[in-house]
C-alpha cells in the first residue's frame, strides 16, 4: 500500500461493518480522521469504507478475524502501512451467545465467545500498544458490556468475556499511562444492533423495560461516548469504564 500523510488522528475501529462500530467510523470520519475499518464480513467493511468516501471523507476496509494474531497484527498493519501511523484504536467487535446455564455451556460455545470478545481484544490491544508506545502517544476505547460489569443469568461465556475486557482495559490503563498512552471502556446497556435480531418480541419489550430510560439505546449515543473518550477532550481520562446504559445499572 502506499502511505498517505495524515494530519487528523488516524484512527481504527474493530467491528467496524455495523452497529456500534459503524456508527463510530462514521462520527470519527466526521470529525476528520482517517479510519481503518476492520470487519470479518467483507462486504460489510468495504459498504462503510466506500460510503464515508463518497461523503468526502477518509476511510479504508479491512476484512480480518480479529480473533487470530495475524488478524489482528494486519488490522493494525493497515492503518500504518496507509497512513504511516496509528493514533487511535476503537476495539468494537464482538459476539453474543445463546442463554444456556453455565453447566450445559460446551467448549465449543465457550472457546468460540472468548476468542472474539475477549482473545481479540487482548490480540488488538497488543498489536496497537505497540505502535503506540513507539509514537509516545495514543488512545484506546474497548467496548465492553454492562455484562462486563455485573451479570445477567444464563449468559456466563459472554459475561465472563466481557469482566475480561473491563479489567485488560484497566490493567493496560496502569502500564501505559506513564508512556502517554490513554486506555478506556464503554460499557453499553442493550443496544438496537443486529446483535439483538435473535430476541423475541418479548423478550425485547422486557429488556426495554428494564433500563430506566425505558427504550434501548441507540449505536449513535454510544458511538458519541466513544469518540469522546478516544480524543484529547478526555485527555485525563484513563482506566476509566463509563456505563451508556440508559439507567440500567442504575436499578
Amino acid at each position: 500500500m502506499t502511505r498517505q500523510s495524515a494530519d487528523q488522528p488516524v484512527a481504527l475501529v474493530t467491528g467496524g461493518g455495523s452497529g456500534i462500530g459503524e456508527a463510530t467510523v462514521r462520527l470519527l470520519a466526521a470529525s476528520g480522521s482517517p479510519v481503518v475499518v476492520v470487519d470479518l464480513n467483507a462486504a460489510s467493511a468495504h459498504r462503510v469504507a466506500e460510503s464515508v468516501v463518497h461523503a468526502g471523507g477518509n476511510a479504508v476496509a479491512a476484512a480480518l478475524d480479529i480473533s487470530t494474531v495475524a488478524g489482528a497484527e494486519a488490522a493494525v498493519a493497515v492503518g500504518v502501512d496507509t497512513y504511516g501511523q496509528l493514533d487511535v484504536a476503537v476495539n468494537c467487535a464482538g459476539v453474543g451467545q445463546p442463554r444456556v446455564p453455565l453447566h450445559q455451556v460446551d467448549d465449543e460455545l465457550w472457546a468460540h465467545v472468548q476468542s472474539v470478545n475477549f482473545d481479540g481484544v487482548f490480540r488488538c490491544l497488543r498489536a496497537e500498544l505497540s505502535v503506540m508506545v513507539a509514537r509516545g502517544s495514543g488512545s484506546i476505547v474497548n467496548v465492553a458490556s454492562i455484562m462486563g460489569t455485573i451479570a445477567k443469568g444464563d449468559v456466563s461465556a459472554y459475561v465472563a468475556s466481557k469482566h475480561g475486557v473491563v479489567g485488560l482495559t484497566r490493567a493496560a490503563a496502569v502500564d501505559y499511562g506513564s508512556l502517554g498512552i490513554r486506555v478506556n471502556a464503554v460499557v453499553p446497556g442493550f443496544v438496537d444492533t443486529p446483535l439483538m435480531d435473535a430476541a423475541t418480541r418479548e423478550e425485547l419489550d422486557d429488556l426495554a423495560a428494564q433500563h430506566a430510560l425505558g427504550r434501548f439505546g441507540q449505536a449513535e449515543e454510544i458511538a458519541q461516548v466513544i469518540v469522546f473518550l478516544a480524543s484529547a477532550r478526555a485527555s485525563f481520562m484513563t482506566g476509566s469504564i463509563v456505563a451508556v446504559d440508559g439507567g440500567y445499572t442504575a436499578r
